[in-house]
């Protein structure tokens, strides 16, 4: 074939001169191909340079045998040691990673691109005070805008609220226009609960960059816990427009979704969303678990990111210490690094401590199924920290999901959801994509808190006055539920109604609750508003409160169940939906069908009649906790026994559909 010279017309069409369009392709490529033996220190910056545009590319094969090639002539390379290092970064070889830029470092110590990718590889590792360290040498070397973001994000994962708010104020002080801090600064408004304030940032950081898609979902976060769902909708749709593969923010869009839409519109999009998930993914089609009649335990694993203090371990505690590890073993998966003194006393009833936070889907999917496992149980549907994706790789052969969320997953490989008699009826079957498990009594066990706190006298005695309160997620509070709250006011004078929440210690949200309450007549003086306490200061705000009263259609859980345990009764309405449908649950567990209304009308009319009788109140209030701890509620033996038989029963049924055929 005829060599093409640099001046004669380029063999690609493109009606340029050859040296003027391919031919530095052409030579990128052919000083890519020579091989090692050519190379030598003189040439090495070339080399980068093409190691350094394969890496970008995603040629990641490619570009390490080059960064190798200049390591051979140049062992002490610093440049090489640490684009080596931040390639390994990309693999999730984090091990390697530190080594190879830790190096770098210790050659040349000047470049703060090294510290910055260094701290960015312990962010990775969820290992935030190193990553600070890192982050604090390189804004040392460079204070550039992005530094001073990711110096922000560490301080943030530490809770060094000050420090971080401080390091993305610098960071826009060099750079206002700089998107990604403002989205970080909102990121950190939302946690400290300054929600006003947050959205602006979100706002900012949208306006000066409309495609950055976390910004749109977060913003959509921030409106849906200040309840606003619809506009949330609104935005995580725009997000997904954006990002269209983001778990995340599909599981806020669907969390939202269960909420407000009706279920068999819920149904059709989680589905929809399931068939995403399930064409993403590999799924296994033979394991290596023991069989059923071995003698061995079932072994199931457990994936959730609430191992701590949450109302997940709330109700899975005392389960995990009555299961008989003769019939189950337990392998937790935790999808985040977080722990607290709730992980430290759960985890001795775990065989296997296995966090996957820092593992892609494919990979946790495969170390899950390394395990072989019988059974494998999601605990947080689309809730936050959720690893849903993973389950469509189906890294064991029988999959559900129970306890942390209150509908369909979508997901065909989940194949049963855990529920009870009274939160979903047999009728509603058809709302699940997957298959119903009824336990006999309730999907529910609570673990009572291990605070001492004493139930006060029934307040009314001494205010004069009925105190209703709810203390359950303002998110829930939605403008049908604020105007027959007003009602029950109205109808029992003198009455307050407390309430409780995170998000009532921002001023702007308090005083537009106040103002929502006001639109229906009810002055400011008869509602109280908390905000956020330690546990122990939350369980003690009970004491401050006559009757609980339920949300709709979102019921309360963990907040109806410590109420009942502080001596508070409650107030719910039957729903249509396994969300809507908790109270009832719980009531009737506690044989109190008598509390539960079944409209609007009958709701205000057991508030008005209840409030009426404060010595019929005042004699339950002494009674509640002995009923709670007695109820199949918290009646962890029994509780225990039913799962297990029902985890046996699943697996009974799994083996013998997938039986072999005789003839």
């Amino acid at each position: 074939m005829k060599k093409v010279g640099r001046n004669d017309p380029c063999p690609c069409d493109s009606g340029k001169k050859y040296k003027q369009c391919c031919m530095q392709q052409d030579d990128t490529r052919a000083a890519a191909a020579r091989p090692v033996a050519s190379a030598n220190t003189s040439n090495n910056a070339q080399y980068l340079q093409i190691a350094f545009a394969q890496h970008r590319a995603g040629r990641l094969d490619e570009a390490e045998r080059l960064y190798r090639q200049v390591l051979q002539t140049e062992p002490k390379h610093a440049e090489a040691l640490h684009l080596m290092g931040v390639l390994a970064g990309d693999r999730g070889d984090y091990a390697a990673a530190i080594e190879l830029i830790g190096q770098a470092i210790r050659i040349n110590a000047s470049s703060h691109s090294y510290h910055a990718n260094l701290g960015q590889i312990y962010s990775n590792l969820n290992e935030p005070a190193k990553a600070e360290a890192c982050y604090r040498l390189a804004v040392a070397l460079k204070p550039d805008s992005s530094l001073y973001d990711n110096l922000g994000n560490a301080l943030r994962a530490q809770n060094k609220f000050k420090e971080a708010r401080d390091s993305y104020r610098r960071a826009l002080e060099l750079n206002p226009g700089y998107a990604s801090a403002h989205r970080n600064m909102g990121d950190l408004l939302h946690i400290q609960g300054k929600y006003v304030d947050a959205i602006t940032s979100y706002r900012q950081a949208i306006a000066l960059q409309p495609d950055l898609a976390q910004a749109v979902a977060n913003l959509g976060t921030t409106l849906q816990t200040q309840g606003k769902f619809a506009e949330a909708i609104d935005y995580f749709r725009k997000a997904l427009a954006i990002e269209p593969n983001n778990p995340a923010t599909h599981g806020n869009l669907l969390y939202a979704l269960s909420i407000q839409d009706i279920p068999a519109h819920y149904l059709k999009e989680v589905s929809d969303y399931g068939l995403q998930l399930q064409a993403q993914a590999s799924p296994y089609t033979s394991w290596s678990h023991a069989p059923l009649d071995s003698g061995q335990p079932l072994r199931v694993g457990l994936v959730s990111g609430d191992f701590r203090e949450h109302p997940v371990s709330f109700f899975l505690e005392n389960l995990l210490a009555h299961l008989n590890p003769a019939a189950v073993e337990l392998i937790a998966y935790p999808t985040t690094a977080e722990e607290d003194t709730v992980s430290a006393r759960i985890k001795p009833y775990f065989s296997a401590w296995r966090p996957i936070g820092n593992l892609n889907d494919r990979d946790a999917a495969q170390k899950i199924h390394a395990d072989a496992l019988h059974i494998l149980i999601d605990l947080s549907g689309h809730t936050g920290n959720h690893r849903l994706p993973l389950f469509a790789w189906r890294p064991a052969p029988l999959q559900l999901s129970w306890l942390g969320y209150w509908a369909s997953t979508g997901l065909a490989a989940i194949d049963y959801i855990l529920v009870d008699p009274h939160s979903v009826p047999a009728s509603e079957a058809a709302h699940f994509r997957e298959k119903l498990w009824y336990l006999p009594h309730t999907r529910l066990c609570f673990t009572p808190p291990q605070e001492d706190i004493a139930i006060a006298p029934l307040p009314a005695l001494n205010n004069r006055y009925v105190t209703f309160g709810c203390f359950n997620n303002p998110t829930k509070m939605g403008d049908a539920v604020v105007a027959l709250w007003a009602k029950i006011l109205v109808a029992v004078p003198e009455s307050r109604l407390m309430l409780k929440a995170k998000q009532f210690s921002d001023e702007v949200m308090a005083q537009d609750t106040l103002e929502r309450f006001a639109r229906h007549g009810i002055e400011a003086a008869r509602i109280i508003l908390a905000g956020e306490s330690p546990r122990a200061e939350y369980l003690t705000a009970y004491n401050s409160i006559d009757i609980a009263l339920d949300p709709f259609p979102f019921t309360g859980g963990t907040t109806s169940i410590e109420g009942l345990w502080m001596g508070v009764p409650l107030i719910t309405r039957r729903g249509d939906r396994l969300i809507a449908r908790q109270g009832e649950s719980i009531l009737q567990n506690m044989d109190l069908a008598d509390w539960i209304a079944d409209d609007d009308a009958s709701y205000i009319d057991l508030a008005v009649t209840r409030a009426k009788n404060l010595h019929e109140l005042a004699e339950l209030r002494k009674t509640l906790r002995d009923r709670l701890l007695a109820s199949p509620l918290c009646d962890a033996p029994r509780f225990a026994r039913d799962f297990e038989a029902a985890l046996a029963g699943m697996w009974r049924e799994y083996t013998e559909k997938n039986a072999p055929q005789n003839g």
